[in-house]
């Protein structure tokens, strides 16, 4: 039997954590600094809004592509996954000041007039004249999803929990840390017995799948310099607000960093009004004065709110999120790896196999059934002796 450890616990994790078990010929242990119920600027998948709005370009849109059935599904016949349809509207402008710095855009794909999900989504339909906003060339409306994190993460636990996984919080310093932990059972009296202290084993060495996210950039033997935090300042408010909308570039020359978008989340959710997308920026503490921005550009676009006031928003709370960007997209390869000693590795010995699935930026929900999927194949071609190793600047390091 396979023992596979996943670290992380944000969707990535634990949405692989899930089709790996239902594989009974695995035994999956999820370990993680940080699970669901924690808000901490450095785990992710809390801050999400989080809505299906395509990100990738075509030739990266596997991962969103298998993603979507699955969740419309979600939304079809699962109600206490907390996801639901919404209508969505994307924005387009079609010139920028002279002079002006490149606005940093959370999606590239919607700044395309004949995007690749116009067939991804069953009612998509380009906005007439009238429906555009003044300030605005074209747009486009379909219906999409959004998820509830508050919901959606607990029942994911709920479902890994249902198959035999198994959950422990740990804090690694190197990747190599996580091999200590396959065969993790439950104990009698609900603690978890490590196979060193308990009756289990871990033989042959477990397949560790790196789901850390922004962390990969510090988490020693991954150490990828190509992540770095882009950091979401949002406001989210009891207003229900819809259509959801999303623009491709605000129009304030200012501050490009800064976007227009919301999501109105499922079952009391709140809805989430954004954003910005500040590189390399780890700051947890909220700006003020960003928070007025996306207020008041909120007011001034959404259809609902014409006439009205930023008085008229209902502030839940500002939240700061950092999702895990990646130069080059993300890393979905397997790496055969040794760990130094006193991780709970033998560097004498063969090593033990990695798969790697982190660097998704703002699109970790919408692509993450396509990127588990891709996890079960490289563990499948470990397990087979099918594998090939890939370490960070190999020329296949990205997938």
């Amino acid at each position: 039997m396979p023992n596979i450890v996943v670290v992380g616990a944000g969707v990535a994790g634990l949405t692989s954590a899930l089709l790996l078990s239902r594989n009974k010929n695995n035994h999956v242990a999820v370990v993680a600094r940080h699970m669901p119920g924690d808000y901490d600027i450095e785990y992710t998948s809390p801050w999400a809004g989080a809505d299906v709005l395509p990100m990738n370009p075509a030739s990266e849109s596997r991962w969103e592509r298998r993603t979507w059935p699955e969740l419309k599904r979600l939304a079809t016949d699962v109600p206490e996954a907390g996801i639901h349809f919404q209508k969505t509207r994307v924005l387009r402008r079609e010139t920028q000041s002279a002079g002006a710095p490149a606005p940093v855009r959370v999606s590239h794909a919607i700044s395309e007039k004949d995007p690749w999900y116009r067939t991804l989504f069953d009612d998509y339909r380009v906005l007439g004249p009238a429906e555009v906003p003044q300030g605005y060339a074209s747009g486009a409306e379909f219906t999409s999803a959004c998820i509830n994190p508050m919901l959606y993460l607990p029942w994911l636990v709920g479902e890994c929990r249902k198959q035999g996984v198994v959950f422990r919080r740990a804090v690694l310093r190197h990747i190599a840390e996580a091999a200590s932990y396959g065969g993790l059972r439950v104990a009698a009296d609900g603690t978890t017995e490590r196979p060193e202290t308990g009756t289990a084993t871990a033989t042959p060495p477990p397949i560790v799948v790196n789901c850390t996210g922004v962390l990969a950039c510090r988490l020693g033997g991954v150490m990828d310099a190509a992540v770095q935090p882009a950091r979401g300042q949002t406001v989210v408010v009891r207003n229900e607000l819809t259509p959801m909308l999303a623009v491709d570039r605000t129009g304030d020359d200012a501050h490009p960093d800064e976007s227009l978008y919301n999501m109105m989340r499922a079952s009391g959710g709140g809805t989430v009004i954004g954003g910005t997308y500040q590189l390399g920026n780890w700051a947890a503490t909220p700006d003020p004065n960003t928070t007025t921005r996306l207020l008041a550009r909120m007011v001034a676009t959404h259809p609902q709110l014409q006439g009205r006031s930023v008085a008229d928003l209902d502030v839940i709370r500002i939240g700061v999120g950092l999702r895990p960007y990646r130069a080059g997209g993300v890393r979905l390869v397997a790496e055969r790896m040794t760990g130094p000693a006193g991780t709970g590795t033998d560097d004498d010995d063969d090593g033990f196999w990695v798969v790697h699935n982190y660097g998704h930026a703002g699109w970790g929900y919408q692509g993450s059934y396509g990127c588990a999927e891709r996890v079960v194949e490289l563990v499948e071609a470990v397990v087979t002796g099918r594998a090939t190793s890939e370490p960070l600047g190999s020329s296949k390091s990205k997938l």
